[in-house]
């Protein structure tokens, strides 16, 4: 296992990149610690996978250092660098038993027999497929080639860290919730580093400990579930994570309050931030309180899903989410107020440090 360090690191797919916009990943300078757990959670297209292709040695970065522990390994091959990967599309030899698959990186090392065989046991019965391991990979369905592939890329107890590019694509939901799993408890068992990409924040907040987002090829916020949940850095991080996502609403400072429309909400102390900043208010819709009593707001469509219902409303001229608990009834009149302690402020997109 190593630390990953990315020291500055940009990459560009052109020819004499001039401008932020021509980098498809932005500047990246983060430690990714020792025996971490962590998921690279973003859209398509925000730098991913091209991220983890630079730790892998697929890409060689336009500027920058990659450091596996002390080691520089920038310009160093995949094979040189003892990383694991696994694509989102299975990569097995059709020709070999599906037992043989798991055993060939072992083999290929000169491991002894004997430990080959423990270990690849020890695999198949973690992807649950010991029955079918004398059987060719040729014929197994795809969902099953890629448990294959993941098997494969778990086997080694050598390597520094474990690449995952959206391993799960073709599981079925059953089986992803089963491997999410397995893959924690080998986490914690082996103390692997581990990356994991994925554009599915059920995954990323399941699997890692800490979970990296990105947007528009930069990281955004790395934290735990509970920070990012609770306090996005960035107003896409408050809209990506969570289902319904926090409500943004365009506001402006007025001493140690925040206007949203004509309502003013009471801040502890007046934020300092530079006059031209663009300022929106966060709240969760969790945290938007709505009974009898506050701020007027119109209700537009009421979502009753099981446990509790989202309400859809208007406010002060936005759409504004609240989440109401199942027994609880609608008000006639309603009114919403907001959770003091789950205000978030943002200045051009960037939480602002303060209280509500």
């Amino acid at each position: 296992m190593a630390r990953i360090t990315l020291d500055h690191i940009r990459h560009a797919y052109t020819a004499n990149p001039e401008k932020p916009s021509d980098y498809a990943l932005k500047e990246v300078d983060h430690i990714f610690e020792d025996g971490g757990a962590y998921a690279l959670l973003g859209p398509s297209g925000c730098g991913k996978t091209t991220l983890l292709n630079i730790i892998s040695g697929l890409l060689t970065p336009s500027h920058g250092r990659l450091l596996l522990g002390d080691r520089d390994v920038t310009r160093l091959r995949t094979e040189e660098r003892n990383i694991a990967q696994v694509f989102q599309f299975p990569v097995v030899y059709d020709t070999m038993t599906v037992f043989d698959n798991l055993a060939f990186p072992l083999r290929n090392r000169g491991i002894p027999e004997a430990q080959v065989t423990a270990k690849v046991q020890e695999i198949l019965k973690v992807i649950d497929l010991e029955s079918m391991a004398r059987r060719k990979a040729e014929g197994l369905t795809a969902d099953l080639k890629q448990k294959v592939s993941l098997g494969r890329g778990l086997v080694r107890a050598d390597v520094s860290a474990i690449l995952f590019d959206e391993p799960l694509t073709v599981i079925d939901p059953h089986m992803k919730w089963q491997l999410r799993s397995q893959l924690k408890l080998l986490h914690r068992q082996f103390g692997y580093t581990m990356v994991y990409v994925t554009h599915d924040q059920t995954e990323a907040l399941t699997f890692a400990d800490k979970v990296v987002v990105m947007y528009d090829g930069q990281i955004v916020q790395i934290g735990t579930p509970a920070e990012l949940f609770e306090k996005p850095s960035h107003t896409f991080v408050g809209y990506f994570i969570g289902s319904p996502g926090m409500n943004v609403l365009p506001a402006s400072l007025d001493g140690a309050s925040v206007r949203v429309g004509e309502h003013a909400i009471g801040l502890s102390s007046a934020p300092s931030v530079a006059g031209a900043a663009k300022i929106e208010l966060g709240i969760r819709p969790e945290f938007v309180r709505l009974g009898r009593e506050g701020m007027p707001v119109t209700i537009t469509k009421v979502e009753d899903i099981g446990r509790h219902k989202v309400i859809r409303t208007q406010f002060a001229g936005q759409s504004l989410t609240a989440i109401l608990e199942e027994d609880n009834e609608i008000p006639a009149d309603p009114r919403v107020t907001f959770d003091p302690g789950a205000i978030n402020l943002y200045a051009d997109s960037w939480r602002v440090k303060t209280e509500a």
